[in-house]
């Protein structure tokens, strides 16, 4: 198992419960991905979808909690410790898929929990 819960939010990211996050912007380390479509703060399996845009055709990608190094509430920008290549090449999220179907996170999990920059 790993250091630290990829599906819990990092004590100094600064994430306060109940706050909203849809529409905050996200920055890769190299740079912006998209806003914020979707986000989940369910105990054990907190994570945020971005709808990247035209950047990558639309493709939506969720970024486990433990992903985020700091929540910047008054820019409404989130900051992700990967970059936009290892978010590209992330599994796409499908709303279908994850309805319903508790395993399907672990793909993500496998994904992000390997080793980084």
């Amino acid at each position: 198992m790993s250091e630290f819960d990829i599906w819990v939010y990092q004590p100094a990211a600064g994430y306060q419960q109940g706050n909203d996050l849809i529409g905050y912007k996200v920055e890769a380390t190299d740079g912006a991905i998209g806003k914020v479509s979707k986000h989940s703060e369910e105990v054990g399996a907190s994570y945020l979808v971005v709808d990247t845009g035209v950047w990558i055709f639309g493709k939506h990608v969720l970024l486990p909690a433990g992903t985020i190094k700091l929540i910047d509430a008054a820019g409404e920008t989130v900051h992700v410790d990967r970059t936009k290549d290892q978010i590209k090449d992330a599994p796409e999220f499908d709303e279908m898929k994850h309805t319903g179907n508790p395993s399907y996170l672990e793909q993500f999990a496998r994904y992000y929990r390997q080793p980084h920059m």
